[in-house]
């Protein structure tokens, strides 16, 4: 009967994280071929969605909004993992694939997520409905570690080019993670009632008809628990074969290394869109929200703490300075997310226009 209950809870979400860790041992320090390394991408892939599907369940067990934030802290450990793996194996010529890729997962958190689960709530029910308080203050805690970590070292003249020097990068490395803290801080015991799902009238709808299955058990959450370490593993060794792979199709297709970042966090934050989507079709825009800006500070406030830390090994200089054409797209989606949080609800129009920049944002990567 267990055994019966598990299959049906995780089916292959059980598999793939093995057949993953096989692979793994197969072919690390190898030059597999390229029939392998599709299916290692394969892998890799399935590995990904197994992992964040078994934070969902840990995330279920625990309950909103520390289902939220479970979701947001898995997804940037893989993040940061493929993030170190690239950096490591690669050259100068990953001197700006954290800033690429940390400003690509906001990108896509705050406009591509939250445009897209805007538009799916708002259709349905004509305004999708959040709570102001909670939300404001998530998109404000985004804005400020985007703009410590991401525009300053732009501006800075202690080191040359879009750097930081060691001690910038420390208190900058301090700050996000201190901002990040505090945030966590308030949505999980401070105000939490922020944070919760919202109807029309202002408050938490029926958790008994909300659509969830009931909550899994102790021992299920456990089970989910250590499948989640293992997926992370195997996401992390797999993200090490496929770096030199990755680099070479993006070279050999003559786009800029930026697109590189962009795989990655697109890659990662693909599970967490479409949770995100499945929580704005229940009208739980809320939640969908809290996904996306969880996602965005965790990626910022988690990875440049572990980047200034890895860069005491890692050859090379570290940029973290955005670009012009970024910095417009930055200060662009700060006025229209503002302009959308402020209300409490949005219209369709509204997700559009958070789908416009995420869209041109896409554009101009592969076309500076």
């Amino acid at each position: 009967m267990v055994s019966e209950m598990v299959r049906g809870r995780f089916g292959w979400t059980v598999a793939v994280p093995v057949v993953a860790v096989v692979a793994l041992v197969l072919t690390w320090g190898r030059s597999p071929g390229d029939l392998v390394l599709l299916v290692v991408a394969a892998l890799l892939m399935g590995a990904v969605l197994a992992a964040v599907h078994h934070a969902e369940v840990v995330a279920h067990r625990v309950g909103e909004p520390f289902g939220s934030l479970v979701l947001a802290v898995a997804v940037t450990v893989i993040e940061v993992a493929l993030i170190v793996t690239l950096m490591v194996s690669g050259g100068e010529g990953t001197a700006g694939l954290a800033r690429d890729t940390v400003f690509a997962a906001v990108m896509i958190t705050v406009n591509g997520i939250v445009g897209l689960s805007l538009v799916v709530a708002a259709l349905r029910d004509q305004f999708a409905v959040f709570n102001p308080e909670g939300t404001g203050s998530a998109l404000a805690t985004v804005i400020t570690l985007a703009t410590l970590t991401l525009v300053l070292p732009r501006f800075t003249t202690s080191a040359s080019g879009p750097e930081f020097t060691s001690g910038q990068l420390a208190y900058a490395a301090v700050a996000s993670l201190g901002v990040y803290l505090m945030f966590v801080f308030t949505q999980t015991v401070r105000h939490r009632d922020f944070f919760l799902p919202v109807e029309d009238g202002g408050t938490a709808p029926d958790e008994d008809e909300d659509g969830h299955a009931d909550p899994p058990g102790g021992r299920e959450a456990l089970t989910s628990l250590a499948l989640l370490l293992v997926s992370l593993v195997a996401v992390v060794g797999l993200a090490k074969v496929e770096s030199k792979p990755i680099e070479t199709a993006v070279d050999a297709a003559g786009l800029p290394h930026a697109v590189v970042g962009v795989i990655i966090a697109l890659l990662v934050l693909l599970p967490e869109s479409i949770a995100a989507v499945r929580a704005a079709m229940r009208r739980r825009t809320q939640i969908a929200l809290n996904l996306a800006y969880g996602s965005a500070m965790a990626s910022i406030g988690l990875t440049i703490p572990t980047i200034a830390i890895a860069s005491i090994w890692l050859d090379g200089p570290l940029a973290l300075g955005l670009g012009s054409t970024e910095m417009v797209l930055l200060f662009l989606s700060v006025v229209v997310g503002v302009l959308t949080v402020v209300p409490g609800r949005a219209k369709p129009l509204a997700g559009g226009l958070h789908l416009a920049i995420f869209a041109s944002f896409l554009v101009l990567t592969v076309s500076p």
